[in-house]
């Protein structure tokens, strides 16, 4: 629990810092309302196909393992049986959600065509799928209870192992947050210009917000999972953002077209919603 509260701090200093060092806004802290709800939805929608996707890679590989016999959760992931090995294969879903995260950086990197609303989809794919992963690490540097805490405790990996790998997650981190934030979909500039506290204004609705619309699909479980976890990836990811677009140029490229679609978001984080608390709550045996 100290080590969950540590993480918020340091997202929340960090964020801080770097408000403090972005350039006033000329315009619309909020920017646009429409756009806003886009973000927020699909910022929610992104946490949530992640965290299936980390999930689904867990059960995946146990269950090609013999003698193990998993079953998949809305929020979860157990399994009969046992093999040594088991422990090794809870590493498998943070590699799964780094490598998503990286597929779909690359595509919002390549992809300046598609509408404001597939590329609001793709940053927060990629915030989401960077920041599970490499907040996975970190806290598993720290916690050997954790699922990467478990694989490394199964690689006997030494203090000195899990510091620096502490240490690589955290610059993985930064440098994570100088390229989202040099991408960020929302708004026009110019060559050479840089973001604006609007940008973190923006960053820091769309997260805190979407923990609301997250929650209902983890119940019912703890408070730190239902809650905190959450808030704790989504306050770590945007602190790095934040202090990335300090320090960093936006891309130099016009953006374009800013117009949003809401209905496909909203159907989208409904059905995953159906998905998630009809089929996948009682568990699906593999």
């Amino acid at each position: 629990m100290l080590v969950v509260w540590f993480i918020l701090t340091v997202g929340a200093l960090l964020f801080v810092l770097g408000l403090s060092m972005l350039k006033s806004s000329s315009g619309k802290l909020l920017g646009s309302p429409r756009v806003m709800t886009s973000s927020v939805l699909l910022c929610a929608l992104s946490f949530n196909l992640t965290f299936i996707w980390q999930e689904l890679w867990l059960v995946i590989p146990k269950a090609m393992t013999p003698g193990l016999h998993p079953i998949l959760y809305h929020n979860d992931h157990q399994w009969m049986g046992g093999a040594p090995v088991a422990e090794l294969l809870q590493g498998t879903g943070a590699i799964a959600t780094l490598v998503s995260g990286l597929a779909f950086l690359g595509a919002l990197i390549a992809a300046r065509r598609l509408s404001l609303t597939w590329r609001l989809f793709l940053f927060w794919m990629a915030f989401q799928g960077l920041y599970q992963s490499l907040t996975q690490v970190a806290v598993g540097a720290l916690i050997p209870g954790n699922d990467v805490g478990r694989a490394l405790a199964y690689l006997q990996a030494t203090q000195s192992d899990k510091w620096a790998m502490l240490g690589l997650a955290s610059v993985a981190m930064a440098v994570c947050g100088a390229v989202l934030a040099r991408f960020w979909p929302v708004g026009e500039l110019r060559y050479g210009a840089t973001r604006s506290r609007a940008f973190a204004v923006q960053m820091m609705l769309s997260t805190m917000i979407s923990i609301v619309l997250i929650i209902p699909f983890r119940m019912p479980r703890n408070v730190i999972e239902v809650a905190l976890v959450p808030l704790m990836i989504n306050l770590m990811g945007l602190g790095w953002v934040i202090a990335g677009a300090a320090v960093t140029r936006g891309s130099p490229e016009t953006i374009g077209d800013q117009s949003v679609s809401l209905r496909g978001a909203t159907a989208a984080l409904g059905l995953v919603l159906l998905v998630f608390q009809v089929v996948l709550r009682p568990g699906v045996a593999f």
